[in-house]
Order: C-alpha cells, then structure tokens, then sequence
C-alpha cells in the first residue's frame, strides 16, 4: 500500500479545520497557508499532491450546494458504480464485495475472554490508522493520531480477550481499501460485534458508491425503517470500522456534513479527497 508522511496529512487537517471555521471570510491561498505555516507555493504543491486538485477546487467539493446536488442524484446504477470504483465492467464488482459476519454471544461473552484479536497501526492519506482483527475477519479499525487512545478504546469493548501486536492477513487486506487502483482487491471480512439492526445499517453504508453521498433518512428508508432516522445515526456513530464501512458518506438532509466519530474535518477530508477522485 502507498502511504504518505503522516505530517502531510496533519497539515491539510489543520487547513480545512481553518477553512471551516472561516469560511464566511472565504480564505484566500495565502491566509491558509499562513494558518499552516507554509509558503503559498509550498502549500499549494503540497495539498494538490495529496487530493490530486487544488484547494480552490477541493473546496468547491465541500460545499453546501455541491452536497445537496450530490443528494439530488438518482440512484447510482450497477455500470456506474464499477466505473466509480476504478473497474472495467460490472463483472469484477460482485468479486469486490466486504462480507459482514456478526459476532455471536459466546465471541464475546464475559469481555471477550474467548476472543484472540491481533492488531496493527499503518498510515493512510488520512493519518494514522488502527485496524485490529479476530481469526474471522476485521473487528475494528480507527483513525488516531495517538496509537494508545485507539487501543484504549478497542479494551473498552473486549476487556478480556487476548491482544497480539501482529499485521495479519485480515487487516492486510483491509488496509488495501486506501489504494486508488481496486483492481488486485480481495475480499474483506469483518467480525463484529453489534445488534441486528446495527449490523443493517452497516451493511447500508457498505452500497454507497465511492464519491456518492446519502443521508440517514436515506439509509432508514433503506433497511425498512423509515420512521428510525434517529437509531439509525445511533448506530453509523457507533460503527467500529472506520473508512472501510463509509459512515462519512452520510450527511444531513440540508448538504451540511454534519459530525464524524473520527473528528469532522477529517470527514470532510475524505469527501472531498473521495469526490476528487471520481471527478478526475
């Protein structure tokens, strides 16, 4: 997996948490890369490396009229969504599918005693990530610029099972999502543990298409629960698998992008960052 300098992603970080706390002043070049404490040039050349555009036009990403032109959009056919994801043809799209098995009681009974989860931390274009799996698949996956916060919270919900500091094929694989050319992708299987409803949700979230973006309204008409809009964003905070399972595609009905567990202006990082990618 390509990987780029953490700090790189920690300065476009502080640029668009700037640009969202300024945005009625509209910024110029110059005022952001002031706020990062890098020449304009070098601000410049450094964020349309990391989104692949400029930051006038990443911005025009994250708007509120672009979002609600997003949303506006009918249903993302099964052609597109290949062409979306970097595919030739509809036909390796079925191969690129995350399958979602839920945890039985016993997994995680009395804290996870009878659980073994390895775990591991890599860089993504997103900062430092945490992905940590059981022998069935990926059970949790956080952004986190401090490793020990990210395994604090990975204890909290199995304080009893058996942690192995060790990258292994389930997270290997998971972790391959951060590439821009899908095709090698294999499949990727998540453990999790979450009730039923919850585990709908997730698997909602999974046929948002790459650069496409929903509501919650959206997601409870989808699972059949049209009046649960709000259990519904109970249970997308509550999702354990960052990036992979695309909670961050789903925004308020009104275009505003609204929070993420991860920190909002990561959200609105990868928004953009997706929506870049596509537009290109």
């Amino acid at each position: 997996m390509t990987t780029q300098d953490p700090i790189t992603y920690k300065k476009i970080e502080e640029a668009i948490a700037y640009i969202q706390r300024s945005f009625r002043q509209q910024p110029s070049l110059e005022m952001i890369a002031e706020e990062v404490h890098l020449s304009p040039f070098h601000f410049q050349r450094l964020f349309s490396e990391w989104a692949g555009i400029s930051p006038k036009k990443f911005l025009q990403y994250l708007s509120i009229e672009h979002a609600k032109q997003m949303l506006n959009q009918p249903q993302t056919t099964l052609s597109e969504a290949a062409y979306e994801t970097g595919l030739s043809g509809t036909g390796r799209l079925y191969d690129l599918f995350v399958n979602i098995e839920g945890m039985t009681p016993g997994e995680y009974k009395n804290g996870g005693e009878n659980l073994t989860i390895n775990y591991s931390y890599a860089h993504t274009p997103f900062g430092n990530i945490m992905v940590a799996s059981t022998p069935k698949g990926v059970c949790y996956m956080a952004f986190d610029d401090e490793a020990n916060n990210a395994f604090d919270t990975l204890q909290l919900a199995f304080p009893k099972a058996t942690y192995r500091s060790i990258l292994d094929q389930h997270q290997q694989n998971a972790l391959l999502i951060f590439k821009e050319d899908w095709q090698q992708l294999p499949q990727i299987k998540l453990h999790l543990k979450g009730t039923d409803f919850q585990l709908k949700v997730w698997e909602a979230l999974l046929k948002i298409p790459k650069g496409k973006l929903t509501t919650y309204g959206n997601i409870a008409q989808q699972i059949e629960k049209p009046s649960a809009a709000r259990a519904v964003g109970s249970a997308i905070g509550d999702n354990p698998v960052a990036f992979l399972i695309p909670c961050h595609r789903v925004i308020q009905s009104n275009g505003i992008l609204g929070q993420y567990h991860w920190g909002s202006p990561r959200k609105a990082a990868i928004i953009g960052w997706e929506a870049a990618k596509i537009g290109r």
